[in-house]
């Protein structure tokens, strides 16, 4: 059990390490390339989100679920054989990725770009677009060597190789905009071109890692393999079969938020033309896509992190058969979710301003959209997690039903909203479009799990009264500390930032605590923290 949960820790301060780096990146990158760049940059980066979800989604965890399944059972040989097919057919389906991406680049430039008024050119676009497929050729594989290790139980090479190739990307990235317009006195989209190459620089740097742990990992592989009882002989439809029953839930996950930022760059541009804002729709669509959606994202990755380590025992329950068990499983994991989801949602709202200028610099429209967009990050939280739920309650297809209606909706809303209120617009159609999806998924998690959400419902309501207590808390404190801190300032933004945090954090501790919303919510955690330190 130690070894699995240090492993787990591993891999989870990888990620977070990894997502850390690429949400910090954003604060001299903005700074250094301007709206223009950071327009060209969203540009290319939500395609090329979209097929490195379809290409490599699901794959790392697909992997190595197979091969711990068949390692447990002797059969040491049948993962080596899916490892060295899947090599082939990932490095083709980055190959074909990358081709269908790069020569694909002219058509989605015609798409996006709606009128000579806006500050981007199509083939501006079409340079960005080539740029970024690099990284199609050599990610896929890399998540084939990731799933490879996980499954012989070897978290670190996975986690290291994710950080180094953060790192390096993050690296390539500001040095080379920053050489590029500084240096050679080059322009932004050059200095865009090389922002968005670093993907694949990174991802070269990453896959040397995992090269240097199979090097070193030979010995011990060459062991198993010696060890292999040799009694299964599955085909390789069998084994494929397999890996894409695991995969594919991951990749509707994974592709969901890009496709709907897709539908976003596809109708946005054609929509402001359409009622004569194109000069602004560039600089407006990169509030919503860019600047507000990297913040936004930050309180649903750390939510849903830990709420998802709770899926695992609501599949056992479900199995079992465990009503009761998967009922106390399934309060858990939606009392968690919301118990940090919504405290980070209050505090971007009423933060919005000195956050925002931390980031991107002062900017009053910037700041109200992001304060508009931070509700939704409950409702990317949400999907995230009920169709994890529905995968574990083996019902995984209605989770794409739910995208696709929530998708088909955004789409329906999109232009008209748009048109009406401009960034807001579509902010207001994708609620609508995850609504849609989210309520189908509870929907069909209580119909099949035979749960109900009243306890849940209480809860929320209760969390919900303690958060306006502490939006209200840190409202005043905002208010009494801009007389002294200026937030228009990034330095004086980040101090009342920290203050006016920590205000919040004490308050909302002090209400969960009082209240025994702290004590309801993780005493069993509590219980086993206490046993541990009693033991040791």
């Amino acid at each position: 059990m130690s070894k699995l949960l240090r492993g787990t820790f591993i891999l989870t301060l990888g990620n977070y390490i990894s997502k850390i780096l690429g949400v910090l990146y954003v604060i001299p990158f903005a700074a250094l390339v301007g709206s223009h760049g950071t327009v060209l940059y969203n540009y290319s980066y939500v395609p090329y989100s979209i097929f490195i979800s379809i290409s490599t989604a699901g794959i790392p965890l697909a992997v190595s679920k197979f091969i711990a399944k068949y390692n447990t059972l002797g059969e040491y040989t049948v993962g080596y054989r899916l490892f060295k097919s899947g090599l082939l057919v990932m490095t083709l389906s980055g190959l074909a990725a990358f081709l269908t991406l790069y020569f694909s680049a002219p058509l989605l430039a015609d798409i996006i770009h709606a009128s000579d008024d806006q500050i981007t050119t199509k083939g501006e676009v079409v340079i960005v677009i080539r740029s970024v497929s690099f990284a199609l050729i050599i990610v896929p594989v890399m998540s084939l060597l990731r799933g490879f290790f996980q499954g012989h139980e070897s978290m670190g090479p996975t986690a290291v190789s994710q950080v180094v190739e953060q790192i390096v990307r993050v690296v390539f990235l500001l040095a080379g905009a920053f050489i590029v317009l500084h240096l050679m006195d080059g322009t932004v989209v050059q200095a865009i071109q090389v922002a968005t190459f670093a993907a694949f620089v990174g991802g070269v740097g990453g896959f040397l890692v995992l090269i240097w742990y199979w090097i070193k990992r030979q010995p011990y592989l060459q062991s198993l393999f010696r060890k292999d009882r040799g009694t299964k002989k599955i085909s390789y439809r069998t084994i494929y079969k397999e890996i894409l029953s695991y995969s594919i839930p991951f990749v509707i996950v994974g592709i969901a938020n890009p496709l709907f930022q897709l539908a976003d760059i596809f109708t946005f541009n054609r929509a402001m033309a359409a009622v004569g804002l194109a000069r602004q729709s560039d600089v407006q669509l990169n509030y919503v896509n860019f600047y507000a959606h990297k913040l936004v994202t930050i309180p649903v990755s750390l939510a849903t992190a830990f709420s998802l380590t709770l899926i695992p025992l609501v599949t056992g329950a479900f199995v079992r058969g465990d009503r009761r068990s998967l009922n106390h499983q399934l309060n858990q994991t939606f009392q968690v979710l919301l118990f940090l989801t919504l405290p980070a949602i209050f505090g971007l709202i009423v933060l919005a301003e000195p956050i925002y200028t931390i980031f991107y610099g002062h900017d009053p429209a910037g700041s109200e959209i992001l304060a508009f967009y931070s509700p939704v990050s409950l409702l990317f939280a949400l999907f995230s997690v009920t169709a994890a739920i529905l995968q574990g309650i083996e019902k995984q297809k209605y989770a794409i039903l739910s995208l696709l209606i929530g998708l088909l909706i955004k789409l329906l809303l999109n232009v008209p909203l748009i048109e009406w209120l401009a960034a807001k617009g579509a902010i207001l159609a994708t609620a609508a479009g995850y609504s849609a999806a989210v309520l189908l998924n509870l929907a069909v998690i209580g119909f099949f799990a035979d749960y109900r959400y009243h306890l849940v419902f209480r809860r929320g309501l209760l969390m919900v009264i303690l958060n306006f207590a502490m939006y209200f808390c840190v409202f005043l404190a905002l208010r009494l500390l801009s007389f002294v801190f200026d937030p228009a300032s990034r330095l004086q933004a980040f101090l009342l930032v920290i203050l006016c945090g920590l205000i919040g954090a004490a308050v909302y501790f002090y209400l969960s605590k009082k209240s025994r919303l702290l004590h309801l919510l993780f005493r069993e955690q509590m219980l086993k923290m206490k046993k541990r330190l009693s033991t040791e």
